[in-house]
């Protein structure tokens, strides 16, 4: 029996079709993956599967949960079925939570909208099912709310609101993208065990090959509302028919062709570098301590080099990237760019500062929706004491624009007419207007479908080499790392605890947490990899 059928399922809204005889199942105690870039329909499959639909949509074909025909069940009836039948987990957990509610409260919410109890058994029951999540009362009481947890935990109290009623079937849409290497094996491992236990049947969503290949025993990979291929995870990988899927799996394993080589002296100086707050235990009158971000940091980026760092969420990284740029005094050492001070007393050195940029991970979030691009790619030049005007700006905008890959006319556009990987794009010449020595890249490609993720190294490689430019790249994506840097520095804790060459650093670590990071990181198959 199938806890979830599709069968040629055809979705359309509005009259434009979305999904194209669509057919997927998944039964009792089995891990289906669904893999595809964004808007291949994958998550559309899901929401179809719970009738989460946007207005306009209609649907024809079979889709049954259960035993159920969902298409024939009526809203009232489809509500009694989410949740107790189905439990759903979103991609980021802080969106699905209400920052405002107790997780204790969120998590027996499903209970009491569900069955006939009191609020005192719900939520006995919502600790039962936070136990079961990994988040065992006496450490995270049920009075806690989702700001006082990390990104893991937070997606662990979304895991137990999806599964405090033991559904058949559990949903996960990317229930791992943002979140690091050793949490994501967690929360994997966490659902591994949840449906063998309740022998649930699971659909997990993923841009990510390796994450799908390490955890599901059927795989269906999908492109523009069909699907393309399918077949059982073990075979699948080494026996790819379909051109779209080689080339998923060939963007998923591609290193970028890098010619420039880094030159001897060092661009960046980091020189037992210490960051601390103060934390105030009772508001601002109350009892003050100390908390060292980090500790005594030190590392060298050569020019023309591309420096990774990696390392779990808190462990300093980010903490480190707003020093580096200027953003943040330091307590101790000292940050040099080319034996330049980044800090004049203080202030940060405006000489300095504007030979260093940088790129986020979220390229639409780091952008005014309201602006054009034209002016959005020329904020950097206030940073300059004579920025370029009239025609000198506009022959400024239309190299940064065209270095990139865009063209003159996509100055004249807003943000949102663009694709992701083109608001990185356009991220990188924002970068690049006003010629920086050093380009920081804060998590650049980790929200980027996997053929895009390629293009977009490969443009980094090829802006290196062309303009020599010098990266320090910051990601929780191992595979992304070992594909595009020189070196790699690894920090825990606010310390670095071992550097090195990239391939000699994974291919034999020598720090115990090194290990653990690269032995939590998914790969592909090796006869495929």
């Amino acid at each position: 029996m199938s806890l979830l059928k599709i069968e040629k399922l055809n979705l359309s809204i509005h009259g434009s079709q979305i999904l194209h005889d669509v057919s997927m199942q998944v039964a009792p105690g089995q891990i289906l993956g669904v893999i595809g870039e964004s808007g291949s329909g994958k998550s559309m499959s899901a929401f179809a599967a719970m009738q989460l639909l946007p207005n306009g949509a209609t649907c024809e074909g079979q889709v049954t949960v259960a035993g159920q025909d969902v298409l024939a069940l009526s809203e009232t009836q489809l509500c009694q079925m989410r949740g107790r039948d189905v439990g759903m987990v979103f991609q980021e957990p802080m969106t699905a939570l209400n920052p405002i509610r107790t997780i204790g409260d969120q998590v027996a919410e499903t209970i009491l909208i569900h069955e006939n109890v009191s609020k005192a058994e719900a939520l006995e029951r919502a600790a039962e099912a936070l136990a079961r999540a990994e988040l065992p009362q006496d450490r995270f009481p049920l009075s806690r709310y989702p700001f006082e947890l990390s990104g893991g935990q937070r997606q662990r109290v979304v895991i137990a609101m999806a599964i405090a009623l033991r559904p058949k079937l559990l949903i996960a849409d990317e229930p791992t993208t943002a979140l690091d290497v050793t949490t994501q094996a967690q929360i994997l491992e966490l659902l591994k065990r949840l449906v063998a236990e309740d022998q649930m049947g699971l659909m997990l969503i993923s841009h990510d090959l390796a994450v799908v290949a390490d955890l599901a025993d059927e795989i269906v990979i999908m492109q523009k509302g069909r699907v393309v291929e399918s077949g059982p995870a073990a075979t699948l990988f080494r026996d790819m028919q379909h051109p779209y899927s080689k080339a998923l799996l060939a963007a998923s394993t591609h290193v970028p062709d890098r010619e420039g080589a880094a030159q001897d002296q060092p661009l960046l100086s980091v020189r037992d570098v210490v960051r601390e707050y103060t934390l105030h235990a009772n508001g601002w009158l109350g009892k003050t301590s100390k908390l060292k971000a980090v500790k005594g940091v030190s590392f060298d980026i050569r020019k023309g080099e591309s420096l990774g760092l990696v390392g779990e969420s808190g462990c300093g990284k980010s903490t480190l990237t707003r020093a580096i740029l200027g953003l943040e005094e330091v307590q101790g050492g000292e940050i040099l760019l080319d034996g330049q001070p980044v800090f004049s007393g203080k202030k940060p050195n405006r000489a300095v500062r504007r030979r260093m940029q940088v790129v986020f991970q979220d390229p639409y979030g780091s952008f005014n929706p309201r602006w054009k691009v034209s002016r959005l790619i020329c904020e950097p030049m206030h940073l300059l004491d004579q920025p370029p005007k009239a025609q000198a700006l506009q022959d400024a905008m239309v190299e940064a624009m065209e270095s990139v890959g865009l063209t003159a006319d996509d100055l004249d556009k807003y943000i949102h007419e663009f694709s992701g990987g083109q608001r990185q794009r356009i991220a990188i010449a924002r970068a690049l207007i006003i010629k920086p020595d050093l380009i920081i890249l804060d998590e650049a490609v980790s929200a980027l479908d996997v053929s895009v993720r390629a293009q977009v190294l490969d443009l980094l490689a090829d802006l290196s080499d062309r303009f020599g430019l010098t990266y320090l790249f910051i990601s929780h994506d191992l595979s992304v790392v070992r594909s595009i840097t020189d070196r790699v520095l690894v920090m825990k804790s606010g310390e670095i605890v071992e550097q090195g060459e990239t391939q000699a650093v994974f291919d034999a670590p020598q720090h115990d947490y090194t290990k653990e990071l690269i032995a939590a990181a998914p790969v592909l198959p090796a006869d495929v990899a």
